[in-house]
């Protein structure tokens, strides 16, 4: 669906040249959200800005759908790709109605047609659209803000989402709530995404893929459990971090980890159990804090109709290949 080709950006000053991303091959699979992951000034944003030619590319290629981007012309593009930023980028002098409304007007939408856009994708951000119809951008919380971006990104129906740190500027409870409002969005709509952040926690929870940059290098492309199982390199391991076996316990539920007792249902006794519960849809990460929380290491589990399935205990997570005792007792 996206695909870089060698691509690099120099910037020129005078005699003084600076390779922001440097001869950078990988290819975005359509319906994927491909997380760009790197350090402060890794190239990870230039290159997101030159797949709608914000930026001009300087060698290679980048084909949108088997397009060259250079060969389509620039406003056409930018029309056909959703792009959110990190301040949101909102209009102040336009309404929320309005601001949703910008792309589909120049489109040539009927109104009709442009209503009814606005009214599924406030329902779809959980946001009322008749009481925000009026109301301006500054009349809004961050959170509501950063659901609006989203939506005008999506007024369109793009099939392609730019996404430069979208939930940064968000204090961290409000943040992992659009994360998972955003994930809920994108089973149901299969975008193809580029996500850019610096944060690898953000990273492995939303990628399906990611792309580690380093000083304008691709360090490594791969899923996001065989970054942490698998660094390629030293740069990738140290900025995945020492942890990264409990990291991976983000990646599965406790289902996962349930299926791998022989007789689960069967042979833990639930039948007086008071404790903490949690939920097989649960990840392991957090169902490990809930466990250690407990003076004896364990919680009920419950299946989707909050049935008592069995007892899960921290000696249990030793079925895991690659997650150790001793990794478990640093998890808060």
């Amino acid at each position: 669906m996206i695909e870089f080709e060698n691509v690099t950006k120099v910037y020129e000053s005078g005699n003084k040249k600076v390779t922001a991303v440097n001869d950078v091959s990988f290819h975005v699979e359509e319906g994927k959200i491909c997380v760009f992951l790197g350090p402060s000034g890794c190239g990870k944003t230039t290159l997101l800005r030159m797949v709608n030619r914000l930026i001009p590319i300087t060698k290679g290629t980048i084909k949108v759908n088997g397009k060259d981007v250079n060969n389509t012309d620039a406003i056409e593009l930018r029309r056909s790709i959703g792009y959110v930023i990190q301040h949101n980028g909102l209009f102040p002098n336009m309404t929320i109605e309005e601001n949703i409304s910008v792309v589909p007007k120049l489109l040539g939408w009927e109104e009709t047609k442009i209503k009814k856009r606005y009214d599924e994708l406030m329902e779809m951000m959980g946001l009322d659209p008749e009481q925000f119809q009026k109301r301006y951008p500054y009349e809004l919380s961050g959170g509501q803000q950063q659901r609006i971006g989203i939506a005008r990104a999506l007024a369109a129906d793009p099939p392609v989402m730019l996404m430069d740190e979208p939930f940064g500027a968000l204090d961290p409870v409000i943040r992992e709530h659009l994360q998972n409002e955003f994930l809920k969005i994108q089973k149901e709509m299969k975008k193809t995404i580029l996500f850019v952040s610096h944060d690898i926690d953000e990273a492995i929870k939303l990628g399906d893929q990611v792309a580690i940059f380093n000083a304008g290098k691709l360090m490594q492309f791969d899923t996001p459990d065989r970054i942490l199982s698998h660094p390629k390199n030293d740069f990738v391991r140290d900025f995945v971090g020492e942890d990264r076996s409990l990291k991976r316990l983000s990646l599965l539920k406790v289902k996962d980890l349930v299926e791998l007792i022989d007789g689960f249902v069967e042979g833990r006794n639930k039948s007086d159990w008071s404790g903490q519960v949690i939920s097989v849809n649960d990840n392991l990460r957090t169902a490990l804090s809930v466990m250690l929380s407990e003076p004896n290491g364990e919680a009920g589990v419950a299946d989707e109709e909050n049935n008592l399935l069995g007892v899960l205990h921290v000696s249990d997570f030793s079925l895991l290949n690659g997650v150790h005792p001793e990794d478990l007792t640093i998890v808060k």
